[in-house]
This record gives structure tokens, sequence and C-alpha cells, in this order.
């Protein structure tokens, strides 16, 4: 889902009380193995591996190989061996990784030590996921690998922030009023008019419209709390925010 009411996705001054998240969390500890870090790094990776997948595929790795790649890329970060060089200062979550992807694909180790499929305890099962069932969907188009990471990664940040918000609708029982309404996140008229909304729902179409309004703010703000799962203070949520909107908006 591609955002294009900005307005309705509120600014936040950088100082405004800021609550730790996983990423800062994670660099706070450095490279001990604190539960609390361990826990917000392997959240982390389980939300945003799609994009570090696709970034491998858009590489020329086939798709064994990428799999591989990407399973044994995140057992060396949960042990913490790709974080000795890691300094807090500026070092978003996105950037770290794709800097930390491309060294480790270019790594004589990675070469050298990687395991066949299926022949050590993984992380996360990527085959169950059907990566490539998703890779093949998407249209390849002439994207370079950063690209098409960068494009697939601020998708996860939307679809991570849509979940959660239709999570929220689900547990309160407004699950149908959100399906109805969801179209409408985007800043574009709902696929069904409003007067045909109102009826399905009960309301007026002022009371839809409303709804919406009400809908697109709550968006932005979980949005927002995604972001901040993966930068270091709230000054950098905006510019993130920015930075993900552009490489959607780009072709």
């Amino acid at each position: 889902m591609s955002p294009s009411d900005r307005d309705a996705w509120p600014s936040q001054s950088g100082t405004d009380q800021f609550t730790p998240t996983h990423w800062s969390v994670v660099l706070a500890a450095g490279q001990s193995s604190s539960p609390a870090a361990t826990a917000a790094l392997e959240q982390l990776c389980r939300s945003y591996w799609y994009p570090l997948y696709a970034y491998v595929r858009r590489r020329g790795y086939s798709p064994e190989d990428a799999q591989d790649l990407t399973q044994n890329f995140f057992e060396r970060l949960l042990k913490r061996d790709l974080l000795a060089d890691l300094r807090p200062a500026g070092a978003r979550f996105r950037s770290f990784l794709l800097h930390a992807l491309k060294n480790h694909l270019a790594s004589e180790w990675t070469r050298a030590h990687a395991e066949k499929r299926g022949g050590s305890t993984t992380f996360l099962s990527l085959d169950d996921l059907s990566p490539e069932a998703r890779y093949a969907q998407e249209a390849a188009g002439a994207e370079s690998p950063d690209a098409a990471f960068e494009r697939r990664w601020a998708s996860t940040v939307l679809q991570q922030a849509l979940d959660r918000l239709r999570r929220e609708h689900v547990a309160a029982g407004k699950e149908e009023f959100f399906n109805l309404l969801a179209d409408g996140l985007t800043g574009a008229v709902p696929t069904s008019p409003y007067a045909e909304l109102a009826i399905q729902l009960g309301m007026t179409e002022a009371a839809v419209k409303m709804a919406i309004h009400r809908l697109r703010k709550r968006y932005g703000e979980l949005l927002r709390l995604e972001i901040a799962q993966t930068v270091v203070t709230s000054a950098e949520i905006d510019q993130e925010l920015h930075h993900l909107l552009g490489a959607l908006a780009a072709k």
C-alpha cells in the first residue's frame, strides 16, 4: 500500500521523550548477549528478513543460494559476529543491515563455510515463508539490488503498520469496519462510494469520511512507531519516513 496522504501522518519533534526501541536496545547492549538485546534483535530480523532475501536474489544468486546466504547472515548476526564494528551514532537498522549483508556476501568466509541446506539449526525457516513465490510475484524490472532492497524495506515497514492497525480493529471487534474502510488509507477515494459505505456501516456519509480520516491518522501513528523501532532517536523518524516514501516513489 503506497501512502499519499502525508498530512495525515503527524510529525514529531526530536525533543519529545523517546522510549527505548528494539534497535536502540541492541545498540546499547553492544556485543553483550543480554536477553533483552537478543530478543529485540531477533524480532527485528523476523520482521525485516524479506528485503534482505530480495537483495541477494537481485545480486544474481539462485533461490536456493539466496535462502542459504540469508539464513547464514541471520545466524551470524544473532551470534553478534557482525556487531563488532557497529557505532551507535547514526546507525539505523536499515543502513546497518544492508552494509553488513554486502560485506557478508563479499567475504571469503561465506563462500568457504556456507552450510548445505537443512544442515544446521535455523533461526528462521525461509522455506515456510515461501520467499521465492513472493519474489516471483513482483515485477523485477531493471532496478538495482540496492533499489530493490530499499523499496521492499519501505513496503515491509508500511505492511507492518497496516497489520498492527488491522489487529487493533480485530481485537476491538471491528474487523468488518476496517476491511470496508482500509482502501481509504492511501488518501485516495475508497473503492466503494461513501454513500454505499454509509449504508453498509449504518453511518452517515460525513461520519464515514471522519472515520477514514481517523483511520489514516492512526495508521500514521503506527507507522511512526514502526519506524521508531529501527532508529536511535526520535529526530530520525521523520528523516526515515521521508526516505522510505522516496524509495516507494522511485521507478
